[in-house]
């Protein structure tokens, strides 16, 4: 998976607010797999492999349900390491009568799914970057159906559901912005990235080193939508893994340069996009 290492740079954790953090734990562990790292009384962090965090929840205080037609998280995707993973969470998933969409992005094949407090997840395989077709700098991406009957071959007979794999990975992260102008001019001058699909006048998907996309920005919630309240469930802030020191420092100078800033907050060094969606740069 050398499309989330270095040299690129590529989303590592995403923080999510829930209204009910036991109810949440239930689901995320029973449902998606995950198992916990660390906990408190209102945070916890999910892990794969015992030892890494790529997703934390925390319940505010006073917190709202999720509003509608705001900026904020469309979705997280967990990136499985082998097909097989895949068919088999489709088995668990239909075991448990739990709902779920899927598609076929010609680059990757996914499923859809929400939390209790409706945020949405992701979990979906790539397809070898061999079988991506790129013309003139753009990656082709699709909403087809997923193909369960060829996908379901891969299944491993007698296999009983284990969890979400050790080498699961956070995949990329999709958001819901206020506009799109500003927003480019955000995380590719700012931060690097490059745009590496157009969905319309309505969606960018943005990545570094060749990836479909570490980031997808959309406008579906409406252009000029508002940040959702501070204590509402939705995305708290995304992690961004950058290369190096240098790298930082680079990024900084680049923001700057575009009028925004980049500030330490408890330790942590954070900046926002023109929607207001927070983000957390580190080595």
């Amino acid at each position: 998976m050398g499309f989330h290492s270095k040299p690129t740079t590529f989303v590592s954790h995403v923080n999510i607010k829930v209204e009910d953090l036991q109810r949440s734990l239930q689901y995320y562990q029973e449902v998606i797999g995950f198992d916990i790292l660390e906990k408190t009384s209102s945070t916890a962090k999910l892990t794969t492999d015992g030892k890494t965090s790529i997703l934390s929840l925390e319940q505010p205080e006073n917190v709202i349900p999720k509003q509608g037609r705001t900026t904020g998280l469309y979705h997280f995707a967990l990136l499985l390491p082998e097909k097989r993973d895949l068919a088999n969470i489709v088995v668990h998933l239909v075991n448990k009568g739990i709902r779920f969409g899927s598609s076929d992005h010609l680059v990757s094949e996914a499923l859809y799914l929400h939390d209790p407090d409706g945020n949405e997840i992701e979990i979906y395989i790539d397809r070898d970057p061999s079988e991506w077709k790129w013309n003139e700098g753009e990656v082709a991406m699709a909403v087809d159906p997923l193909d369960f009957d060829r996908l379901l071959k891969n299944t491993e007979p007698g296999n009983a559901w284990k969890g979400l794999p050790e080498g699961t990975i956070m995949g990329h992260i999709h958001l819901h912005v206020s506009e799109l102008i500003k927003t480019e001019e955000f995380y590719v001058k700012g931060l690097g990235f490059d745009v590496v699909n157009r969905f319309g006048a309505q969606a960018l998907f943005l990545s570094t080193g060749k990836y479909h996309h570490h980031i997808g920005v959309n406008t579906w919630n409406g252009v000029g939508a508002p940040k959702p309240p501070e204590n509402s469930v939705g995305m708290e802030s995304f992690t961004l893994i950058l290369p190096s020191e240098e790298a930082i420092k680079e990024t900084i100078d680049n923001l700057q340069n575009i009028g925004v800033s980049a500030t330490e907050e408890a330790g942590r060094l954070i900046t926002y996009d023109p929607s207001g969606n927070r983000i957390e740069l580190v080595v």
